[in-house]
């Protein structure tokens, strides 16, 4: 079995900053990618950032310039810098990964149990 796992999450006061980290693990042939996705209290969950295998990345508008996604050497850790902290991104962060377990075989999305962020005013 594939599992993610998230750390790194706490609180903070508004214009501060917190690093996510997100480590896979179990078997696995490829991952495909890699991202990062938020939910707050009677929210939807929505997509934050992602980054492929060929390392191109990509945001949602309201944290453009203040985050940045990226992975280690092995491939298999996500990170999720986040600068200038608004109380608005407080929410729990899920790490999200594509992973195709076995050579040929189909390529299925997992879930981390998510970290939570608290920014406060």
């Amino acid at each position: 079995q594939v599992q993610l796992v998230e750390s790194g999450g706490g609180l903070v006061q508004a214009g501060g900053s917190l690093r996510l980290s997100c480590a896979a693990s179990g078997s696995m042939f490829s991952i495909e990618g890699m991202g990062w996705y938020r939910q707050a209290p009677g929210k939807q969950r929505e997509f934050v950032a992602h980054i492929n295998n060929g390392g191109s990345t990509n945001y949602v508008d309201s944290v453009k310039g203040r985050f940045a996604i990226s992975r280690d050497g092995t491939k298999n850790t996500v990170y999720l810098q986040m600068n200038s902290l608004k109380p608005e991104d407080t929410a729990v962060y899920y790490c999200n990964a594509l992973v195709q377990t076995t050579n040929g075989g189909p390529t299925r999305s997992y879930w981390g149990q998510g970290t939570q962020v608290t920014v406060s005013s």
